[in-house]
């Protein structure tokens, strides 16, 4: 038995996608799979009202620009099997869904190479003002880039100088909702002023990548910044969310590999002036659930025959831009190289080509589910989060919206009886404040962003 009092309470996201299939899997012939009807209002509202109600942290939806490429070409497979076209704008379904809930944190992607700031900082305040605070900004260089630069007709940029052009884009992006607009400029007095002028700043920005100078187009919103979510395993990923993250996701593992990650984004954060604990650390995780653990594996097997196997090598290209249909299946991934996404190279590190294709089919760049009985994947949660450092995770549904379901059915309640998740405040509070644990919905003064709110100048 589990003592209550020992146990850590974690952070619970729910990790959709705004296409028909995710994670470079296609699971959409699944007969329980709903997400096939993704360019449909009723999911996303009835995914947003269901996780809400069962007190998850946020909705996170992910997000890309870019396809797959094999050869110069998109495999006929990926239209067959709606693999990574068309998708849906991530923050448009977000302020589509902000009327239909009141505490769930919304979080979208958006990518600092392909996304002006200027506009991009306006977009992201405008949903943090309309949702009261409740947004967050899943930072992204765009691990897809290769076909995504096409598509925009810009230069390639290599994946560490993508992190610099990012770092250059955050500090754009901090003037913007930091600085431009002081907290209480808006008066809205008819027998007075609309604003007051002290309180309205023009920012001036000259930096490697990116020029701005003017004046914000929104008002502070309630958080300032949206809460800052960042994902990545190179050296130059884990530095960039040291300075940057709030909450960082990993991917998943043993114990002793997400330790290590932990380990070293915390670091990190150390280096920049931070707390360690001032960064929430989040796995990736997935689970398939049934009432033995027979019934789980047959559960487990009928996703597998759901999947086309010829999507495997389109979609790992996809991630990459690795065609790994080029290469013999002894072939040592630690022969390959990529400017694409690394963490998808890296993880495969002391593998053949042969056993990423293998890997790759059962889950693609997702996590590894956890099969079994709801007692065996609360005890795993729980093992992981004691044991890697964990602050939560990101639940990921291995068939949307069926997989949500029985988690939300069978292993929630066992982890709320354990202690590991706890309701919400009945009162409605800003996504920072519910995730981070901060007294205001504002920036931590120990985060690099709020240095633009306290060097702030009058005129």
């Amino acid at each position: 038995m589990t003592d209550q009092n020992s146990v850590k309470q974690l952070r619970l996201g729910l990790f959709e996608n705004a296409q028909a299939n995710d994670s470079g899997t296609a699971t959409w012939r699944h007969p329980d799979n709903k997400r096939y009807l993704f360019d449909k209002f009723e999911y996303w509202r009835d995914t947003a009202r269901m996780v809400e109600d069962a007190g998850f942290d946020f909705l996170f939806l992910a997000d890309a620009w870019g396809w797959a490429d094999v050869a110069g070409e998109r495999p006929d497979i990926c239209s067959v099997e709606g693999l990574d076209l068309p998708r849906l704008d991530p923050a448009i379904i977000l302020g589509a869904l902000i009327p239909e809930t009141s505490r769930l944190g919304l979080v979208a992607t958006g990518s600092t190479l392909l996304e002006p700031p200027y506009a991009f900082a306006r977009r992201m305040a405008t949903l943090d003002i309309l949702s009261g605070g409740r947004i967050g900004w899943n930072v992204v260089t765009t691990g897809t880039a290769d076909t995504a630069v096409q598509g925009f007709g810009v230069p390639m940029v290599g994946h560490d100088e993508r992190y610099l052009m990012a770092d250059d884009f955050m500090q754009v992006v901090y003037k913007l909702w930091e600085q431009a607009w002081e907290e209480g400029a808006l008066e809205r007095d008819k027998s007075g002023r609309f604003a007051d002028p002290s309180k309205v700043h023009r920012i001036a920005h000259d930096g490697p990548y990116f020029r701005s100078h003017g004046y914000g187009n929104t008002s502070r919103s309630p958080q300032g910044t949206p809460v800052l979510f960042q994902a990545g395993a190179s050296p130059a990923g884990r530095e960039f969310g040291g300075k940057h993250g709030e909450a960082i996701f990993v991917g998943s593992g043993s114990v002793e590999q997400l330790r290590a990650h932990s380990t070293a984004i915390r670091e990190e954060a150390v280096k920049n002036g931070r707390a360690a604990s001032d960064v929430k650390i989040m796995s990736a995780f997935a689970a398939i659930v049934g009432s033995t653990e027979e019934e789980a594996q047959r559960k487990y097997a009928e996703v597998s025959d759901a999947q086309n196997p010829d999507v495997t090598v389109a979609s790992y290209a996809w991630f990459t831009g690795l065609d790994l249909s080029a290469y013999a299946p002894s072939t040592p991934m630690a022969e390959l190289s990529t400017e694409l996404s690394q963490t998808q190279v890296a993880r495969f590190a002391d593998k053949t080509v042969g056993d990423v294709l293998g890997d790759w089919h059962a889950h693609g760049v997702g996590a590894r589910p956890i099969v079994g009985t709801p007692e065996q994947v609360a005890d795993r949660m729980i093992e992981l989060a004691d044991g890697a450092d964990l602050d939560g995770f990101l639940f990921a549904p291995v068939i949307p919206p069926a997989s949500t379901v029985d988690f939300i059915e069978h292993v929630l309640p066992i982890l709320k009886q354990r202690g590991a998740i706890v309701d919400p405040p009945a009162e409605p509070q800003s996504l920072r404040e519910r995730l981070m644990g901060t007294p205001t919905p504002a920036l931590a003064d120990t985060h690099t962003g709020s240095q633009y709110r306290r060097t702030m100048s009058r005129v």
